[in-house]
């Protein structure tokens, strides 16, 4: 199993720009990642999925643009970039994983079973 420890996060006025880290345990390129957040009342929303052994990466409109995720393989450590930040963007955010798995989507998001600690993101207007 991969263990997961997510830092940054903080606070911004909208237009501003945060960095959110993961650090795993094992290889991440093992792994499908996604970056998820989740807001009192509101559905918890992935808004980057990934395989980290490739480019390919799937933003949700909503952040598409704004937020770049990216990752160091050295360190085993996966960035969340946040530029252009909205009050609409506060919400405390995840890092979750799953075993990467042939024929197992990595955008099939029911079955991430490793999740970080979360960081909460708030955003001022």
């Amino acid at each position: 199993q991969v263990q997961l420890v997510e830092s940054g996060g903080g606070s911004v006025q909208a237009g501003g720009s945060l960095r959110v880290s993961c650090a795993a345990s094992r290889d991440i390129n093992e792994y499908c990642f996604g970056w998820f957040r989740q807001a009192p009342g509101l559905e918890r929303e992935a808004v980057a999925v990934f395989w980290p052994s490739t480019l390919w990466t799937y933003y949700p409109d909503s952040v598409k643009g704004r937020f770049t995720r990216s990752q160091d393989n050295a360190k085993n450590t996966l960035y969340l970039q946040m530029d252009s930040l909205k009050p609409e963007d506060t919400a405390t955010y995840y890092c979750a994983a799953k075993r990467f798995k042939m024929g197992n989507s990595c955008l099939d998001q029911g079955d991430y079973n490793y999740w970080g600690q979360g960081t909460q993101v708030t955003v001022s207007s």
